[in-house]
């Protein structure tokens, strides 16, 4: 719901008003939480997730779009879209440990209580501290082109997903051409309405098309290799949910330094110098994290930290071009464009390395002798069934049968990573050759390819 929201929702916040569609989602946000902690049943949490969802969608781009009006001077906004970026990602690995534990000492509920004072703190202090921004000349929010947003996709995000759950088949594969057959039509709707709901436009800036692309890969990378990780060190290793969000909060640290280094660096070298040089960094991570063995959490960890540091600029630069480029009344739309494109990034790397990995232990498992039938389709299915399963064998049958499953989802591990490697480079060239500025130096106003972002942008009023 978070995916198929975006889009609306930095429209919206142009049109309506960045401030007042933040403290509209806030106070949602505030009682869908509340909802989802006392939920009754699994209809009535679903129902408050979802909520949760599309609240959750008006706050990335209004707070990013905000962002583009209270900071005028290039470098300033820099800086501050790399504390946002920080603040998110810092977020991120909390998350799980806080999560962990809340749930050795509480019920299940608490953990959704954690966004209510926060919630509350951003109603009572946004009035006071953030100014309001609405385009000048709002126009009416086409409800038809919100149905086809939303019919594009919510199919393309639930497909990918599947896939990487269930492998290849038919209904997910359906599903992904329906929302793509929808997104040519919202396509042809937005080119030809005066107040389109995405201003398509946009994409003929080439600074713009180029940065969401390098987002998206950045994104495809490591939503996979999360989901491997995660696995990884549950169910190679043995770790509680707790403990593997202890092991993968340096990574988390090195991305926000990674990140606070964006803005000094990419002054002394430029953007595309530091996008490009961050992106081979983290095709090292992924070289290391090919090496991974059963028993190596420890050269994991660090591979990750590599990868996660060489990231870590290019997240926040990327966010800053794409923002900075867009004319200043459409800052929510390209917000929300830039978010999207991380979310689908996200959802395609789940799916594709997902489905790619299971793949691999699928075809490289081998269960030994002696294994009850039962256990042993569990085993051929998933690492975790073979886990699951091996619960209730003897402790030496279940260890000879585990062996193996290990071994295959390492070694699947290790080819997503290895895949990873060309990309990162490929687009870490690209980068450097399509993104590459002079050093900022602290000019003043939008910046970009100004040539690009002028045609894209000709129907902006005069001055932005």
């Amino acid at each position: 719901m978070i995916a198929g929201f975006l889009i609306t929702m930095g429209t919206l916040g142009d049109r309506i008003g960045r401030r007042r569609l933040l403290l509209i989602g806030a106070a949602a946000f505030c009682a869908a939480s509340v909802v989802a902690a006392y939920a009754t049943s699994a209809e009535m949490l679903i129902a408050a997730r979802t909520a949760l969802g599309v609240a959750g969608a008006t706050l990335m781009p209004s707070t990013l779009a905000l962002i583009s009006n209270m900071f005028a001077d290039s470098r300033q906004r820099a800086v501050a879209i790399a504390v946002w970026m920080s603040c998110f990602m810092g977020g991120t690995a909390i998350g799980p440990v806080v999560g962990g534990v809340l749930l050795q000492w509480f019920w299940w509920g608490s953990v959704f209580l954690l966004g209510v004072p926060i919630m509350v703190l951003l109603l009572v202090s946004a009035p006071l501290l953030l100014p309001e921004y609405r385009a000048p000349v709002a126009g009416r929010l086409d409800l038809f082109s919100v149905a086809l947003s939303l019919a594009t996709i919510l199919p393309i995000i639930y497909g990918l997903k599947e896939l990487a759950k269930e492998g290849i088949a038919l209904g997910p594969i359906a599903a992904i051409l329906a929302g793509a057959l929808v997104g040519m039509w919202f396509a042809r709707r937005q080119l030809r309405l005066d107040d389109p709901l995405l201003d398509l436009r946009l994409f003929a800036n080439r600074t713009i098309s180029t940065a969401l692309g390098v987002m998206m890969v950045g994104a495809v990378a490591m939503g996979g290799m999360f989901l491997l990780i995660s696995q990884y060190l549950q169910l190679v290793n043995g770790l509680s949910p707790l403990q593997a969000g202890l092991w993968l909060v340096p990574p988390a640290i090195a991305m926000i330094t990674g990140t606070m280094l964006s803005s000094p660096l990419a002054q002394r070298i430029g953007r595309g110098a530091v996008i490009g040089g961050g992106m081979g960094v983290t095709a090292v991570g992924f070289a290391l994290l090919s090496q991974v063995t059963v028993d190596g959490t420890l050269l994991l960890i660090v591979g990750l930290m590599v990868a996660m540091i060489g990231l870590g600029p290019g997240a926040a630069l990327v966010t800053d071009i794409v923002v900075g480029s867009a004319p200043k009344d459409r800052a929510g739309s390209a917000a929300s464009m830039s978010e999207t494109s991380g979310e689908f990034g996200i959802a395609m790397g789940v799916a594709m390395l997902g489905s790619l990995g299971t793949a691999l232990y699928r075809s490289g498992v081998e269960v030994p002798a002696g294994v009850p039938a039962e256990a042993a389709a569990a085993t051929r299915d998933t690492l975790a069934g073979a886990v699951a399963a091996a619960e209730s064998l003897p402790a030496d049958v279940a260890e000879r049968m585990l062996e193996p499953a290990r071994d295959a989802f390492t070694h699947g591990l290790n080819v997503a990573a290895g895949l990873g490697v060309l990309p990162m480079v490929l687009f870490g060239l690209l980068a450097v050759v399509l993104l590459r500025d002079r050093p900022s130096g602290g000019e003043q106003g939008h910046t970009g390819d100004d040539t690009d972002a002028a045609r894209a942008a000709e129907r902006a009023p005069a001055g932005t």
